[in-house]
C-alpha cells in the first residue's frame, strides 16, 4: 500500500506578492473575488509595500491616520496593482536605460609621440608594460610616459533592449525581513518563503519533527542559476575585474544547492534527506518528483520542496537576450502594433509574442504522507501522487524544444484517469501550462497538449499560464504553477490569460480552451490539475495534482468514516492556528524563522547502537531497517 504526498502548506513570494493562504492567487484574479477578499489581499500588499504600516492592529497611513481595508484600497489600490505582476524593471535592480558596461579604448600620443600622466604608484599595474617609464613624484604619485599607446577601459552605459520583469511587490525587500548577512536575494528569498510554507501549515515545526524519525524528513530545493549577484557567484566573478577582492563567501553562498543547506542549517535544523536538482526551467518539478517519490515508498514522512530563484541581473538579461529568448522592448513594440509600449503585457503566452519574461520568485510545499497528516491533524490542499520527467533524445538545438514532452504529459493524463477516473479528467481537470511567452513555445506546446487531448478524447480543455502575471523565475517557474493551482481549487476559479486580446493563428486549439478572461468553475467543480513544465536542453516534466475534495474521499476510502470525521476535529485547530498567522502576516508580523548557529548538535553525544542512533535534540531514535530488497537473490 503505498502512501499519498499530501500538501499540507505553501507559501512563498513572486511578482503576486505573498502565496500561502491564496494572497498571490487572489492578486492575479482580484477581479473576480468578493469585495472582503479583494481589500484583505490589497491591504496585505499594503504592507508588503511600505505604504501603510500597523501598530496595535490597525492599519496606519503616513500621518499616522487609522485606515480601514476599504480605505486603503481607495487610496492605494491603482498604485498596489501598478506595483505588482510584471511591469517595467525597477531601478533597485538597475537601470535599463543606462546599464553600466566598460569601452575599450585605445590611447597614442600626437603624430606617435610619447605621453605622460600622473597616478598613484599603488595603482600601477604589475608587471609594468615594457614601453612605460616611471619616474617618482612624491612618496605616493609617479609620472608615467607611455611610448607606444595602451589601451583602456572606460565606464560607459547603455540602454538594454529588455526593460520587463517579474519582481517582488514593489517597497518589498526579503533581506530586510531578517538578519541577512550579505546573503544573495535568491537565498533571501529561500529563507521568508520557506518560513511562509511552514507558517502555513498550521503545526508547529518541533511538533512535526518529534512525529518522526530524524531521517524521515527531507529537503529538496535548488536555483536553476546558481546565485549571480554580488554577494555571490556575481561578485566572484566580477571582483578581480573591478579591481576588488573576492569576499570568503561569495563562492559558497554561490552554489546551486545553497536553498536546501539553508534550509537545512538555518530553518529546520534537519539531518534527514536533502537534495538539489536542477532541470532547467522544470527544476521544481524534477525537486517535487523526488519528494513525492521519497513520500510514496515510505522513505520520508516529511518534505519540503521548492527553489529560489532570483535572475534580474544585467548579465541573466544580456544572457538571455542574446540568445533571442527574451521579449524585447522593440519586440513589443512590433507585437503590440503601437509606439507605446505596455510593460505590464510583455509575457504573452498563445498570443503574439516575442521572447519570455524574467522574474524572481520563491515558492516551497510541505508534503506530508497521508497518515501522519491525519495523526496530526494537518490540512490538506491537494496531493501529488506522481510527476513524470523525460528527455528529448537526439538534439540539434539544446534549447529548442523536442519530443519528450508529449511523453511527461500523455503519462500524466493517464495516470491521473487511474486514480480519479476518466470522466473526471475529461470534464474536472485543467492544466498550467508553461506558457512560457515565446513563438516557439505556443506553437509546440498547444500542439501537444491539443494532441494528448485527442489521445485521451478530451475536449474543450481549459488551459492556465501563470507567466502572464508572474513572468518566468526559471527553477521556480513550475512552482509558481502549482501556487495558483492550489488557488484554483480553492476558489473554483480558473486564471485567464489576461495579458492578450486573442489567441495567435498558429496556436493549436482544436481542443483546447484558451481564455482571456477567468473562467469560473464552481459549477462545474475541479478535481485534477496538470502542471507543465518545459526547459533548456530537454528538460520535460509534468505532474499531476489532485484537488482537496477528491484527496478528502480518498481518506475517507482508506480510514474509514470515525478515524476521517476525528481528523476533521482535529484539523479545526490547525486551520485556526494557521489563519492566526495569515492574520499576523498581514499585518507586517512575518515571524521569519532563522537560527543562525543555534542548537548546534554535539557530535560526541550521538549514541550508536547495533538497532539504532539517537541523535541529541531529536525525541525518536533513528532506527536501523530490515532490509528485504533482494532476499531472493541471498543465501
Amino acid at each position: 500500500m503505498s502512501r499519498l504526498p499530501v500538501i499540507v502548506g505553501f507559501g512563498g513570494y513572486n511578482a503576486a506578492g505573498r502565496s500561502s493562504f491564496h494572497h498571490g492567487f487572489r492578486r492575479m484574479v482580484i477581479e473576480s473575488l468578493p469585495v472582503a477578499d479583494r481589500q484583505e489581499t490589497l491591504a496585505g500588499l499594503a504592507v508588503l509595500m511600505k505604504l501603510v504600516s500597523v501598530e496595535n492592529d490597525q492599519y496606519l497611513d503616513a500621518d499616522g491616520q487609522p485606515l480601514s481595508a476599504a480605505d486603503i484600497e481607495q487610496r492605494f489600490g491603482q498604485q498596489i496593482l501598478d506595483n505588482t505582476l510584471v511591469r517595467r524593471i525597477e531601478k533597485r535592480y538597475l537601470d535599463v536605460d543606462a546599464a553600466h558596461w566598460q569601452k575599450n579604448l585605445t590611447v597614442t600620443g600626437e603624430a606617435g609621440k610619447p605621453f605622460s600622466f600622473i597616478t598613484l604608484s599603488k595603482q600601477l599595474p604589475e608587471p609594468l608594460p615594457s614601453d612605460w617609464v616611471v619616474e617618482p613624484l612624491n612618496d605616493t604619485e609617479v609620472m608615467v610616459t607611455v611610448y607606444d599607446g595602451c589601451d583602456l577601459k572606460i565606464d560607459s552605459f547603455r540602454a538594454l533592449p529588455v526593460k520587463s520583469a517579474g519582481q517582488l511587490p514593489s517597497g518589498l525587500e526579503p533581506g530586510e525581513l531578517y538578519a541577512s548577512r550579505f546573503h544573495p536575494r535568491g537565498l533571501q528569498l529561500t529563507i521568508v518563503s520557506a518560513t511562509d510554507a511552514l507558517r502555513s501549515v498550521g503545526i508547529d515545526w518541533q511538533t512535526i519533527a518529534n512525529s518522526v524519525e530524524p531521517d524521515e524528513v527531507a529537503v529538496f530545493a535548488s536555483s536553476a542559476m546558481s546565485q549571480l549577484d554580488e554577494n555571490s557567484f556575481g561578485g566572484l566573478m566580477q571582483s578581480r575585474l573591478k579591481g576588488s577582492r573576492v569576499s570568503a563567501k561569495q563562492l559558497a553562498l554561490g552554489l546551486n544547492s545553497m536553498p536546501a543547506d539553508f534550509i537545512n542549517a538555518y530553518i529546520l535544523g534537519s539531518v534527514g534527506t536533502t537534495g538539489a536538482i536542477t532541470g532547467a526551467c522544470a527544476s521544481f518539478l524534477y525537486n517535487l518528483q523526488k519528494g513525492s517519490d521519497m513520500i510514496t515508498s515510505g522513505r520520508a514522512r516529511v518534505v519540503l520542496v521548492g527553489n529560489g530563484e532570483a535572475p534580474i541581473t544585467q548579465e541573466c538579461l544580456e544572457g538571455y537576450g542574446a540568445m533571442g529568448a527574451l521579449a524585447t522592448e522593440d519586440g513589443l513594440r512590433q507585437v503590440g502594433g503601437s509606439d507605446e509600449v505596455d510593460f505590464r503585457r510583455a509575457s504573452r503566452p498563445f498570443s503574439e509574442n516575442c521572447g519570455f519574461t524574467l522574474a524572481e520568485s520563491g515558492q516551497f510545499f510541505v508534503l506530508m504522507d497521508d497518515a501522519l497528516a491525519m495523526e496530526l491533524g494537518a490540512d490538506i490542499h491537494g496531493a501529488v501522487p506522481d510527476v513524470f520527467i523525460n528527455a528529448d533524445g537526439f538534439k540539434k538545438s539544446i534549447s529548442a524544444p523536442g519530443p519528450g514532452n508529449y511523453l511527461t504529459m500523455a503519462k500524466a493524463v493517464h495516470a491521473a484517469m487511474q486514480i480519479v477516473g476518466p470522466e473526471a479528467v475529461r470534464q474536472r481537470s485543467f492544466i498550467h501550462a508553461h506558457g512560457s511567452s515565446t513563438p516557439a513555445n505556443r506553437v509546440t506546446e498547444s500542439e501537444i497538449l491539443d494532441r494528448v487531448a485527442a489521445a485521451f478524447d478530451i475536449s474543450s480543455w481549459p488551459i492556465a499560464a501563470v507567466k502572464a502575471y508572474v513572468g518566468h523565475s526559471l527553477a521556480s517557474a513550475s512552482a509558481d504553477q502549482l501556487a495558483a493551482t492550489l488557488g484554483s481549487f480553492k476558489y473554483q476559479i480558473i486564471p485567464g490569460i489576461k495579458t492578450i486580446d486573442q489567441v495567435a493563428a498558429d496556436v493549436h486549439q482544436q481542443r483546447l480552451l484558451i481564455s482571456t478572461r477567468d473562467i469560473d468553475r464552481s459549477q462545474l467543480p475541479l478535481e485534477v490539475a496538470f502542471i507543465n513544465s518545459k526547459g533548456f536542453g530537454g528538460n520535460n516534466a509534468s505532474a499531476v495534482v489532485i484537488a482537496p475534495t477528491v484527496v478528502e474521499r480518498m481518506l475517507k476510502k482508506r480510514y474509514g468514516v470515525a478515524a476521517f470525521e476525528a481528523w476533521q476535529q482535529r484539523r479545526e485547530q490547525t486551520r485556526a492556528a494557521a489563519e492566526a498567522y495569515n492574520q499576523r502576516a498581514l499585518k507586517g508580523q512575518l515571524d521569519i524563522i532563522y537560527n543562525f548557529g543555534q542548537n548546534m548538535i554535539d557530535e560526541s553525544a550521538i549514541e550508536i547502537s547495533d538497532a539504532q542512533i539517537q541523535v541529541p535534540g531529536f525525541s525518536k531514535a533513528l532506527t536501523f531497517r530490515t532490509d528485504e530488497r533482494f532476499k531472493d537473490m541471498l543465501d
